[in-house]
């Protein structure tokens, strides 16, 4: 078809006049570029694009490099937004990769050297940065995404050596003359190209390589079309099996990320349902109201006015355990409710200070024997007990022997010495999850990780300054609490194990009400260890003691196994074992203690006040305690046998068949996305929470790891702890609208899923995050998983606490987020009266 020319372009002239053509075309083209280049450099991107001898290009980010290894099987294939904030994470090897696999395969990449041979630029901005890299204001780290390279110095003597330039959209050559590389100009000066527009990583539109449909109108000649045809179609079936392929992987991993409901459909929250469960609340009839406080405003990061905590307490701040507001105000303390749970009716939103000289934690398991002090900066434990090798002072360290009161010479010698006398207590095989009451320093449960045995530990927030937050520190699970008036935050038949050396509570007062509250939480079958005065010592005291625990232990129908003196210690055990049948009850000439109503549940843990009385064994094969669970490790994978499958599970499939989903889901979520997609270094994780917990999945997908994983489940939510416990696994009733029974900075890493979403009904947001805030450790990580609204509202939230943005991704309405805490602290002060003396 003939297209219309010019006048100038239909006059033929003589070579001379066509010399002298050619020398003045070729000095207003060189004018144009040094005018475009002056003129532009100050629209210079924000991306440094190098280009090596071997053609490949270099794309680095000088604001961030975001780390592109995301999910370990297929590299890169989130978009550019998806990480942020990581740029420390990433090393030069990393970005090398990285671009590599942005420039596609070889054949694009020879498509790049061919250009710059032949001369065949396009002028954009000048780098001023590096002016002898070729660069443009859009990205060329894709040759196929763009052809808009920068004339730099070298470029100059190209430019001479053709004289077919395309200087820009208002550049015109001679039609009837051929480049060097036998490519001709269309008549209206513009260049074809064989690819339409794409989008550069920065979200910019690139109109270079447009389509022979008109974006870039042009006459090309026959001989080059022919010439490039093979190798144009060799690009392109390169370019769809690389997009397939790409395609492809990125559906793979964002499915593993956030999966869709056709491949995993119990990961749709927002369908959750009871099933055959019921909830925490309403098995406590008699639990505390919960709060209604007003929901955080969808408002911008800079709307968020943070304060630190100014309390009695300073750093070592637990709200609901330093009301001193509320405990002044108690009638009586003599049953320890002084030490009890009394939150503040409103929930803090401040933050908690950090102690002078904070450093990050030591990992494990080098801090089982020594923290920082200036993290824990006291010294009353030491000068009190250092005697009994709890703790000691050792220059900038606190030291930890691993003895205690009754195992001086050690907690490894004192927890083989039980197995050496009992032998079916089997420790990591037959007795998984264990219960340590009034832990100290919790050194027996430090040791018996060695064992392949998790022991819940907890004592009160008293005299003894910080025992729980050293344990905690250590990298030793441990909670602040007492057993006072109320039930422990347990589910009812769960422990393999409860055990209590020298633990300072009076278990035969008042009919025994608080023997009676562990045989609540001790499994049938289960054993108790007491390690005290009592069962060695000949002083008139001691000798009563054992005198009355003998006689309450026998109407509990319990049985002493052993009563042994530890000779390298010096003290004695006594082991205890709870029935495993009903038999015994009938047989007592008194109902004393009395078997408890059968309205009354075992399982309603959440502020329940303690019951003289014991709850009837089950006694169905079926019924959850009729059997000793599957040894470890094979009872963390195999469902209880007492979930029946004519009942829904709370994913919506038969129980079993729900477990088994939830499991294998977060073992793939797991492996493909949190080890290594996350920039997380799990070699600096010890203490971990899930703060929303169903059947205990993500703790179990981590257990190849040196972490331990405190599960929440939270009161509104299926009761699904005893699984988790059925499993191996511990937890913790809790409601997310109060405090933690915890110290501050307790946890590396907390995992929210599907929470905040859940709690924004009923808490205020930022109380919470101040929350999440207080528990974790500077350095610390949150990962949340929620709909897209509620994971831009944490996000602006953390980046008003400063915190760093690790990752960000979202599909479908669903996101996830992954951030990191800091160091920060705000410089305005919040007086919090219920916490002030």
């Amino acid at each position: 078809m003939a297209i219309g020319r010019s006048p100038r372009a239909d006059v033929r002239r003589s070579p001379s006049s066509f010399s002298s053509t050619a020398v003045i075309v070729v000095f207003v083209a060189l004018c144009l570029v040094g005018v475009w280049m002056m003129t532009s450099s100050s629209v210079v991107p924000v991306q440094n694009i190098e280009i090596s001898q071997d053609g490949k290009v270099d794309v680095k980010d000088t604001t961030t490099e975001p780390d592109t290894r995301q999910f370990e099987d297929n590299p890169g294939v989130l978009p550019e937004d998806a990480t942020k904030g990581d740029s420390n994470q990433s090393s030069p090897q990393d970005n090398q990769k990285s671009s590599q696999q942005s420039n596609g395969d070889a054949s694009q990449e020879n498509q790049v050297q061919k250009s710059e041979e032949s001369g065949d630029k396009v002028t954009g901005t000048e780098d001023t940065s590096n002016p002898e890299k070729s660069t443009g204001s859009d990205d060329t780290s894709n040759p196929e995404k763009s052809t808009d390279t920068v004339a730099g110095s070298d470029d100059a003597s190209n430019l001479e050596k053709s004289t077919d330039k395309a200087t820009g959209s208002d550049d015109t050559s001679n039609p009837d003359t051929e480049t060097n590389s036998g490519e001709s100009k269309t008549e209206d000066g513009g260049s074809n190209s064989e690819s339409g527009e794409t989008k550069t990583e920065d979200g910019e539109t690139n109109a270079s390589e447009k389509s022979e449909s008109g974006e870039n109108p042009g006459e090309t000649k026959e001989e080059d079309k022919m010439g490039g045809q093979t190798e144009e179609n060799q690009d392109k079936e390169s370019e769809s099996s690389s997009d397939k392929k790409e395609d492809e992987d990125k559906s793979q991993v964002q499915n593993e990320v956030l999966p869709d409901a056709a491949q995993a459909e119990i990961q749709n929250e927002t369908t959750t349902q009871n099933g055959a469960f019921s909830t925490q609340r309403s098995e406590s009839k008699n639990e505390k109201e919960v709060q209604q406080s007003s929901v955080a405003k969808d408002e911008s990061a800079s709307e968020y006015q943070w304060k630190v905590c100014n309390v009695t307490a300073g750093p070592d701040y637990i709200p609901c355990l330093d009301n001193i507001y509320a405990v002044k105000r108690l009638r009586s303390t003599k049953h320890y409710e002084h030490r009890e749970r009394h939150c503040p009716e409103e929930p803090p939103t401040c933050l908690v200070p950090l102690p002078e000289g904070y450093k990050k934690s030591i990992k494990w398991p080098k801090s089982r024997n020594k923290i920082w002090y200036s993290n824990v900066p006291h010294t009353k434990l030491a000068e009190i007990k250092g005697h009994q090798n709890w703790v000691k002072v050792s220059g900038e360290y606190l030291t930890f022997p691993g003895g205690g009161t009754q195992f001086k010479q050690g907690a490894l010698h004192y927890v083989e010495f039980i197995q050496e006398e009992l032998a079916d207590i089997a420790w990591g095989k037959q007795s998984r999850v264990v219960l340590d009451v009034g832990c100290g320093v919790a050194s027996f449960g430090g040791f018996l990780f060695d064992k392949d045995v998790l022991a819940m530990s907890f004592a009160p927030k008293d005299e003894h300054e910080a025992q729980v937050q050293f344990a905690l520190e250590r990298g030793i699970p441990a909670i602040s609490a007492v057993m006072g008036t109320t039930r422990l935050p347990f589910p009812g038949r769960v422990f393999d194990v409860v055990h209590c050396a020298r633990c300072r509570v009076p278990w035969h007062i008042e009919g025994g009400k608080l023997l009676l509250e562990l045989n609540r939480v001790l499994r049938p079958g289960g054993y108790f260890v007491w390690s005290a005065t009592p069962v060695y010592r000949k002083e008139a005291e001691d000798v009563g003691i054992w005198k009355a625990m003998s006689e309450l232990t026998k109407k509990m129908c319990w049985d002493l196994l052993i009563v042994k003196k530890d000779t390298v210690n010096r003290v004695g055990v006594a082991i205890y074992r709870k029935p495993s049948s009903n038999e015994c009850y009938g047989k007592r000439p008194q109902d004393d203690p009395p078997l408890c109503k059968e309205s009354d549940d075992p399982n309603a843990a959440w502020n329940i006040t303690m019951q003289s009385c014991m709850h009837k064994l089950p006694v169905q094969a079926s019924e959850r305690g009729s059997q000793w669970p599957e040894q470890w490790p094979l009872r963390l994978e195999k469902p209880p046998y007492w979930l029946k499958s004519t009942e829904l599970g709370v994913y919506g499939k038969a129980a079993p068949e729900d477990f088994t989903a939830d499991y294998e889901h977060w073992k793939r979520v797991v492996t493909n996305s949190y080890l290594h997609g996350m920039g997380i270094s799990w070699s600096d994780v010890r203490n971990v929470m899930d703060m929303r917990s169903v059947y205990g999945g993500f703790a179990a997908a981590l257990k190849d790891l040196n972490v331990w994983v405190m599960n929440v489940v939270t009161i509104d939510s299926p009761d699904t702890l005893p699984i988790i416990y059925e499993r191996g696994l511990f937890g913790i009733y809790h409601d997310w609208c109060e405090s933690f029974s915890t110290y501050p900075r307790s946890y590396d890493l907390l995992h929210a899923d599907h929470l905040f979403s859940k709690l924004k009904k009923r808490c205020n947001l930022v109380a919470v995050m101040a929350e999440v805030d207080r528990i974790l450790r500077p350095e610390g990580k949150l990962i949340v998983r929620d709909n897209v609204e509620i994971i831009n509202e944490i996000e602006r939230m953390a980046k008003s606490l400063k915190w760093e943005i690790r990752l960000t991704y979202s599909k479908d309405a669903e996101g996830l987020l992954c951030v990191q805490k800091t160091m920060w602290r705000p410089k305005e002060i919040e007086v919090i009266a219920s916490a002030t003396v």
